[in-house]
C-alpha cells in the first residue's frame, strides 16, 4: 500500500506521493494548477499570510475531487489534481473552468482587512507515468505566450510544441559542441568606403556538426537558456585575437546580455590583449539588442571600465528592437551598425530611405561612425557611398570565412 506523504501546510499528498502515483497509474488526466503572481502576495503582506492563502486555495480545490481523483501540493504555489477516469477533452476543458469559474468568484478572506481574489492558469495532460509533468509545464508556458488565467490543453502537434522541441535538440548540440570544441570563428570583411579597402573584420561564431555549419540565428537561444553563452563569447574571443595577433586590422566582437552580466567579460579580454599583443582599440565590442539597458547591477561601470582600457564599442542593428536613440546616450558608441532591414531595400523603399538618412544626420553630430550592413550588390553600395556612411558589410564584398581577405577592388 502506498505510504502517502502529507504536505505540513495544506494537509495535502506531497510531490512525492504524486510521483509515486503517476509511476503505478495507467493513463492519467492530469491538471497542473497555478497560482498566477503568488509571489507578489508574500512580497506585499508576508509569507506568513501567503501561507495562509495558500490553506484557503488547498481547501477551495478539494471540492474538485472525487472518488477517482486526487490532489496534490506539488510545490510553492503550484497544485495537481489527477483524475483516473476516462474523459474527452470537452470534459477536460469543463473541469479546467468550473475550477477556474469558481475562483474567479471567490474572495479568499484572510482578516477583516486582508482579501484576495485568486488568479490561476492551467496546463491540462493526458497520458501514462510523469511524461505528464513536462506535457502540463509545457501546455502553461505555451498558454502564456497569449494570456494567463485560462487552461490550456496540451497538444503534441502545435507549433510551440515543435520550437520546444527543437530548442531541446540545440540545447544537446550547444553542449556537445562545448565538450567537443566545435565551435569555430568565422570571420567577414568591413569595406572602408573612404580608402578603399578592406579593414576590419566582424567574428561570428559558427557550430561545426560534422559537415554542418550552424549559424548563431540557430543555436543562440538555446546557448543563452543553459547559460552556456559565456563558453560561446569566449572560444569566439579566444580564436579571434589568435587570427587577428599577425594583422594591423580591427575586429568586432559580439556581446549579448549575459556576457555583461556575468561579470567576466573584462578580465578574459584583457588577458587575451596580452597573450596576443593586440592593442584593445583594435577591438569592438559590438552590443547586440538583447541588452536592453545599461541601467543595472554592474553592467554599465563594467562597459566604461572597457572603454578606459582602450576597447571600442558598437551598437549592432541599430533602429531595431531595442536599438533606439536612448541607447545612444547610454552606451555613447564608436559605431553605429545600422539594421539590415532598412540597407537591403533602400534602392525602392522610401521611408528606408529617410530613416537611413536620419541616422546619419544624427550620428555626424555626435561623432559616431557608422557601418551599413546587409550590402548585397553594387546598386546598393553605390546609394550607401552616395549618402556619405563610412563602412560597408554584407556578401557583396564577402561571406564569413575562416580566412581574411584584406583587400577587395571595387
Amino acid at each position: 500500500m502506498q505510504n502517502i506523504e502529507s504536505d505540513p501546510l495544506t494537509s495535502l499528498a506531497t510531490n512525492k506521493s504524486l510521483i509515486h502515483k503517476l509511476a503505478k497509474s495507467g493513463s492519467v488526466n492530469y491538471f497542473l494548477i497555478n497560482v498566477d503572481n503568488f509571489s507578489s502576495v508574500n512580497e506585499a503582506y508576508g509569507y506568513g499570510v501567503g501561507d495562509k492563502v495558500l490553506i484557503e486555495i488547498a481547501k477551495h480545490l478539494k471540492r474538485f475531487t472525487t472518488e477517482t481523483s486526487s490532489l496534490y501540493r506539488y510545490c510553492s504555489d503550484r497544485f495537481v489534481l489527477v483524475v483516473e477516469s476516462k474523459l474527452s477533452d470537452e470534459e477536460l476543458g469543463g473541469i479546467a473552468r468550473s475550477i477556474l469559474s469558481f475562483f474567479s468568484d471567490t474572495v479568499i478572506a484572510i482578516d477583516e482587512d486582508i482579501e484576495f481574489k485568486i488568479s490561476l492558469t492551467i496546463g491540462v495532460s493526458r497520458a501514462r507515468g510523469a511524461i505528464n509533468i513536462t506535457q502540463a509545464e509545457m501546455a502553461i508556458k505555451e498558454l502564456r505566450e497569449s494570456q494567463r488565467n485560462y487552461f490550456k490543453i496540451f497538444n503534441p502537434s502545435s507549433k510551440f510544441v515543435h520550437e520546444q522541441q527543437q530548442d531541446l535538440q540545440w540545447i544537446r548540440k550547444i553542449q556537445e559542441a562545448i565538450e567537443e570544441e566545435n565551435i569555430v570563428a568565422y570571420f567577414q570583411p568591413i569595406f572602408n568606403n573612404r580608402t578603399g579597402k578592406i579593414e576590419k573584420y566582424e567574428c561570428l561564431a559558427r557550430i561545426r556538426d560534422d559537415d554542418e555549419l550552424i549559424s548563431p540565428y540557430r543555436f543562440m537561444k538555446a546557448a543563452k537558456e543553459t547559460g552556456n553563452l559565456a563558453y560561446v563569447t569566449k572560444a569566439l574571443v579566444a580564436q579571434s585575437f589568435k587570427k587577428f595577433s599577425s594583422t594591423d586590422l580591427e575586429f568586432s566582437i559580439n556581446i549579448t546580455d549575459s556576457d555583461l552580466s556575468q561579470d567576466y567579460l573584462e578580465d578574459f579580454l584583457i588577458k587575451n590583449v596580452a597573450k596576443y599583443d593586440i592593442h584593445p582599440s583594435r577591438v569592438v565590442l559590438e552590443m547586440l539588442e538583447d541588452i536592453t539597458t545599461l541601467d543595472k547591477g554592474t553592467t554599465l561601470k563594467q562597459l566604461n571600465s572597457l572603454r578606459e582600457n582602450g576597447f571600442k564599442v558598437a551598437i549592432d542593428d541599430f533602429g531595431a528592437e531595442n536599438s533606439n536613440l536612448s541607447r545612444l546616450l547610454e552606451i555613447e558608441p564608436d559605431y553605429v551598425k545600422i539594421d539590415g532591414a532598412f540597407i537591403k531595400n533602400i534602392l525602392t523603399d522610401e521611408k528606408s530611405q529617410i530613416i537611413v538618412e536620419a541616422i546619419i544626420m544624427i550620428c555626424a553630430k555626435l561623432g559616431i561612425k557608422i557601418i551599413a550592413e546587409f550590402i548585397h550588390n553594387e546598386e546598393v553600395q553605390k546609394m550607401v557611398v552616395k549618402l556619405g556612411i563610412e563602412y560597408s558589410q554584407g556578401f557583396y564584398f564577402g561571406e564569413p570565412s575562416q580566412d581574411l581577405k584584406v583587400l577587395k577592388n571595387i
